[in-house]
């Protein structure tokens, strides 16, 4: 089971200079990732939210092994052409280490209603759907409506999609089953996860190759009985209320629970 520390990037997490000191930390420590929350706007009483993108760029540039990714980018309310040059600059600059998490989205804060983007669950899926056919098209070579973006990524077959859910939600199950890896949200119980995760290989291809399963819970969480359970990741996450960057720092620098 890997470990990797998984970052709010509100307000006192917001200083980019922060979040790169954490993710070094981490990397000096033994974590195999660090994964940051992709958002523009969250519930009071956060206020201050830092770009993901930015901000993966500099960890990128300042670790050498970590796994980097957002956790997760909504494509519903991104230009897929503009995201397939970010993963692709972003695993160049990584040396092939980024993990490209993405889902429908929600509207905490009002960052989808405040903006004027889709509201309705299935046409963001349908959204999410068509933006990942385009991106992973890129990253393979293709012209999509006569338009080639080069070069690829460094990662072949592709960068690893990780794809979210919410629970009990199936449908989005399903679909996590058709790439690389699969990122439960609010997931009561680790019986409920293997209940899921059984669920999700009926949907595998034959001879798809290993899949991913990303849980996540607090510092003191005991991550055995999610890895029993199926999982492959254990995300070490944080509050979003003003976590404490020294209280994060710390845990950093003991390294990953010992499963």
């Amino acid at each position: 089971m890997h470990a990797a520390l998984f970052l709010p990037l509100f307000d006192r997490l917001s200083d980019p200079h922060v979040a790169v000191a954490i993710t070094v930390a981490a990397e000096e420590a033994g974590w195999d990732g660090v994964f940051v929350w992709d958002h523009l706007l969250w519930d009071p009483p956060v206020e201050l939210v830092a770009d993901p993108w930015i901000v993966m760029a500099a960890m990128a540039y300042a670790t050498e092994h970590v796994r980097l990714g957002p956790m997760v980018t909504p494509i519903a309310r991104r230009r897929p052409q503009v995201l397939a040059r970010q993963t692709v600059s972003l695993d160049h600059l990584s040396d092939g280490r980024l993990v490209f998490g993405v889902g429908l989205g929600g509207d905490r804060g009002g960052e989808l209603s405040r903006f004027d983007e889709e509201l309705d669950r299935r046409a963001r899926a349908e959204l999410l759907d068509r933006g990942l056919d385009r991106i992973t098209r890129w990253w393979a070579g293709e012209a999509v409506d006569g338009v080639r973006l080069v070069p690829g990524p460094v990662q072949q077959p592709r960068i690893p999609v990780w794809v979210a859910s919410r629970h009990p939600n199936r449908a989005p199950v399903r679909r996590a089953a058709r790439w690389d890896g699969w990122f439960p949200v609010e997931v009561p119980s680790p019986d409920a996860l293997a209940e899921q995760v059984a669920y999700a290989h009926e949907h595998r291809a034959d001879g798809a190759p290993p899949w991913d399963v990303a849980v996540q819970g607090l510092p003191d969480a005991d991550p055995r009985p999610w890895r029993d359970a199926g999982a492959t990741w254990w995300l070490t996450r944080f509050e979003p209320a003003d976590p404490s960057p020294d209280d994060v720092l710390a845990i950093a620098k003991a390294g990953p629970p010992r499963v």
